[in-house]
């Protein structure tokens, strides 16, 4: 046999072993797709499930396993979302999480006075443990958020990141300064208003008016000026658009004041 057809073989030989190695590649790719999509599939059902159930806690963990193990999956922002969603109807549920404890009420003790104690809102308490008002009875025993919550604003991306104990427990779209003109930079919320009024150079803006852009809710920064609101333009969330401040959808603003007490740390970053 002569050099050129010994040369032939050799490479036809060759090529035959590289396409049988990227055949291979190729059902060994196959294999771990469909392993992967059976592995989703039965996840999902037992996250369902388990939310049917009305164990959340559990539910969230298998959402969780499901972001972590799959995080390449096209549909890891909505398993993210799920946990998100789960985390609020926790918090605003009796279910005894890692970061509540069980508080029994003792004769003297108000509202306002166990959310100082643990750093929390009278709100919180009352939407966890169904209380409709400020009315408590000794003995009975509730439950009492007890991690401190921080916020995180991010102006490149117009996102807030609710978090306790480091932990991811909401992700919100927001509007911040136009030309950038959000400040960054550490502040603590100092004070929270309930259907604010608008002082507008000189001018007073009530509440519920079109006008008045700080929507239903204001909470403050120690940066005087500054704070997170609501809005009457829910159709600029996302956008840099605002005076300075931070607005949310009412609806967002509103469940955010409801959980995060004074004295929350707000981080702004670039």
């Amino acid at each position: 046999m002569n050099k050129k057809v010994i040369f032939t073989v050799l490479a036809v030989a060759a090529a035959a072993v590289f396409l049988a190695f990227v055949g291979v590649k190729k059902s060994v790719k196959a294999i771990r797709t469909a392993e992967s999509r059976s592995s989703i599939h039965s996840l999902l059902n037992e996250a369902r499930k388990l939310e049917t159930k009305g164990d959340l806690l559990e539910a969230k963990a298998v959402y969780q396993k499901l972001v972590n193990d799959f995080f390449q999956s096209p549909d890891v922002v909505n398993w993210q979302k799920k946990t998100e969603e789960i985390n609020i109807k926790l918090l605003f549920s009796p279910a005894i999480t890692p970061h509540s404890i069980i508080y029994q009420i003792k004769p003297g003790d108000t509202l306002n006075k166990i959310a100082r104690e643990y750093k929390t809102t009278t709100e919180l308490i009352m939407k966890s443990n169904d209380i409709n008002d400020s009315l408590i009875i000794p003995g009975r025993k509730i439950k009492v958020w007890n991690a401190p919550f921080s916020i995180l604003v991010d102006k490149s991306q117009n996102i807030m990141l609710l978090k306790s104990d480091e932990e991811l427990v909401k992700t919100y779209i927001v509007s911040t300064g136009k030309d950038n003109c959000t400040p960054a930079g550490v502040f603590k919320i100092v004070n929270k208003l309930a259907n604010p009024t608008w002082f507008k150079a000189g001018t007073v803006v009530p509440a519920g008016s079109l006008d008045n852009v700080l929507g239903t809710r204001w909470m403050g920064f120690n940066l005087s000026g500054y704070g997170i609101h609501g809005t009457t333009e829910p159709q600029e969330l996302g956008k840099q658009v605002t005076q300075g401040c931070v607005r949310m959808s009412n609806s967002d603003v509103e469940e955010l004041y409801d959980i995060v007490p004074t004295g929350t740390e707000v981080t702004v970053v670039e």
